[in-house]
């Protein structure tokens, strides 16, 4: 037989109060004048009794739900990244420690509607996070033009955008010109997603400045698009292998570097003896692959954190000091680039 929950109304026994100043100190509200002797009794009480306020009656009184929504712009990128169960991990994480129940939800790009437009219209959160933000999705923007506390993981073209992210330019840049240092001069790219012109100043656009500076050629025929997954990523080398393949591939991240080394593989060429690969993410099993993946070390969890604690604030006091984190990334040199010594 359950134990019976104790009521509001024995709190308020205990503490000598009434029940709306127990609803008043245990829901927050800042507008009601209660003494600091007051809330602290009215606190006593309810931790003596194991008292938990009722979300729904909770979200009445205050007018907040306690919920972060976090958005992945789709279901299948959960099951083949392996760079999003890191975020979601340190980011429900960060959100608990602050009081906050984290919404997963996800949203197909392109489709009729994204979920954070439902979310955010019916009430159903404080707070949302997006997970890799479409650059072209102007209804994000126009949720952000309103004011809707909205924090992104991940680069997106709006000048008000709270975003935390990493500089992938620059990072992708180093990976590329390791490559060149190490002696490969035909140098392929298969990005993480589809590619558009809003990716010419992230990881391709690294990856072509550093064959500009080098004086190498882009080859069009030796870049590809994938999808997130390591599937893509095989399927892209494949094509790829087809015809005078290069001596080096950079890829998007390292789910799809893990396809790309199994379609490298599979035709019987060598890594990196034939065809030297870099990633990017450094997700756990990137030391692990056979050879082990040189990549760019994004700190994830660091990342996730961040964000945690600047979609709170925004919550909290509408604003935040510094809404653009950008993090750097480090080149973690390991076998599969061919670098002398590893």
């Amino acid at each position: 037989m359950s134990q019976r929950r104790p009521t509001s109304l024995e709190v308020a026994r205990r503490a000598g109060v009434s029940r709306t100043t127990v609803s008043f100190v245990l829901n927050d509200v800042q507008t009601s004048k209660i003494s600091a002797a007051t809330r602290e009794r009215v606190l006593k009480a309810a931790s003596e009794l194991g008292y938990v306020p009722d979300a729904a009656a909770r979200s009445l009184v205050s007018g907040k739900t306690g919920t972060i929504g976090l958005v992945v712009s789709r279901a299948e990128h959960i099951r083949v990244d392996a760079f999003i169960p890191q975020t979601i991990y340190s980011l429900s994480r960060i959100c608990m420690q602050g009081g906050y129940r984290l919404l997963i939800e996800t949203a197909e790009e392109g489709g009729s509607a994204y979920n954070y437009d439902q979310l955010v219209g019916a009430k159903a959160i404080d707070g949302l996070v997006v997970l890799n933000p479409d650059p072209a999705d102007h209804r994000l923007g126009d949720l952000i033009d309103r004011g809707f506390p909205a924090a992104l993981i991940g680069a997106y073209p709006h000048p008000e955008a709270a975003a935390v992210s990493v500089d992938s330019a620059s990072a992708m840049d180093r990976a590329t010109t390791h490559l060149v240092e190490n002696g490969h001069h035909r140098i392929g790219f298969i990005h993480y997603r589809q590619m558009t012109r809003l990716d010419e100043g992230g990881r391709f656009g690294g990856y072509r400045a550093a064959l500009e500076r080098a004086g190498l050629p882009l080859q069009e025929r030796w870049v590809r698009s994938g999808d997130y997954s390591a599937a893509s990523g095989y399927e892209a080398m494949r094509s790829i292998l087809e015809d005078d393949p290069p001596d080096a591939i950079v890829a998007g991240n390292d789910t799809i570097a893990l396809g790309a080394i199994a379609a490298i593989t599979e035709s019987g060429r060598r890594i990196p003896e034939d065809i030297a690969i870099v990633g990017f993410d450094d997700i756990p099993q990137a030391r692990f692959m056979n050879p082990p993946l040189t990549t760019v070390n994004v700190p994830a969890a660091e990342m996730a954190e961040t964000c945690g604690q600047v979609i709170m604030e925004l919550i909290r006091n509408g604003r935040v000091g510094q809404p653009k984190r950008v993090f750097q990334a480090e080149l973690v040199v390991r076998a599969s680039s061919g670098a002398p010594g590893v």
